[in-house]
């Protein structure tokens, strides 16, 4: 079945109108292409409906307004959405799909943008249905050498995502599935793709937004809508030698949820907390 949508023609969405998905729109003068003036949210939509959609609406408007955008009235998120859900029937991925919304600013250089409006992307591609955890624990490393700062810019989903990006390209490296980023004070920041939270006993940690990490959606959905009897989650700077000491670890994002964490380094984790958690996630969100 995924191989029929895969050999239709696919459709992105770039200011209100539907392009073929080779097609170029941006020219070289964009500061989106020069400086990574903008940011993304990566949802997952499911017959129509983004999950956790106030929280992925919250961040993109949020970031938006850090990042100094002028907003049109009718630029809102149920304009977005019906765009999104117009783009998945176009593409044949109502059921299920990932969606990346990106925005850029217009041309210019760095003092004198001809504008300050957002100028916007929508993609979608279809995902296997049904939800389950990985049967094969992370194996994941340490990125040397790039280290994240943490201000305000620090928890956007930035298309600066440079950090990121060479931690995508070490893991390849080195044949594994993630990488852990530390920031400017060597704690744990996030991995490339993912928050992380470890288990020791009966307390689940994380790192708070101060040390740098992007505030990802599945992140404060924990935070604030996760509830597991006798587990509490705490906010607190991570070191590495925390993520060795910990009994489990898992990173979450949008698209997987959770994914258990079997190896970082040459410490090797269980999961058994880790899969009731992912069973309480599967339950409350659906």
């Amino acid at each position: 079945m995924l191989n029929r949508f895969y050999m239709d023609e696919q459709f992105f969405i770039f200011n209100d109108r539907l392009y073929p998905s080779t097609s170029p729109v941006l020219g070289p003068a964009n500061r989106g292409l020069r400086y990574g003036d903008g940011l993304f949210e990566t949802m997952k939509c499911m017959d129509g409906s983004i999950i956790n959609q106030d929280l992925h609406f919250d961040r993109f408007f949020n970031g938006l307004s850090i990042l100094q955008f002028e907003i049109a009235s009718t630029f809102t998120s149920d304009f977005i959405l019906k765009k999104i859900q117009g783009l998945c029937a176009k593409n044949k991925h109502e059921s299920h799909a990932r969606v990346r919304l990106m925005v850029v600013r217009s041309d210019g250089g760095i003092f004198d943008p001809v504008n300050l409006f957002p100028n916007y992307f929508i993609e979608s591609w279809p995902l296997q249905p049904g939800m389950k955890l990985n049967e094969n624990g992370l194996v994941i490393g340490l990125l040397p050498d790039v280290k994240k700062s943490c201000d305000k810019l620090s928890n956007l989903k930035s298309n600066n995502y440079l950090p990121y990006i060479m931690a995508g390209l070490y893991a390849k490296q080195q044949r594994l599935n993630d990488c852990i980023v530390l920031n400017t004070f060597g704690r744990i920041c996030d991995s490339a793709i993912a928050n992380v939270f470890i288990v020791k006993g009966n307390k689940i940690f994380t790192p708070p937004l101060s040390e740098g990490c992007v505030a990802g959606v599945m992140r404060r959905w924990m935070l604030e809508k996760f509830v597991l009897q006798d587990f509490d989650i705490i906010e607190q700077p991570l070191t590495t030698d925390d993520l060795l000491d910990a009994d489990e670890m898992f990173l979450t994002n949008s698209i997987h949820y959770l994914r258990w964490v079997g190896s970082f380094q040459n410490k090797f984790y269980g999961n058994s907390l880790t899969r009731a958690i992912y069973q309480e996630i599967i339950r409350t969100i659906y």
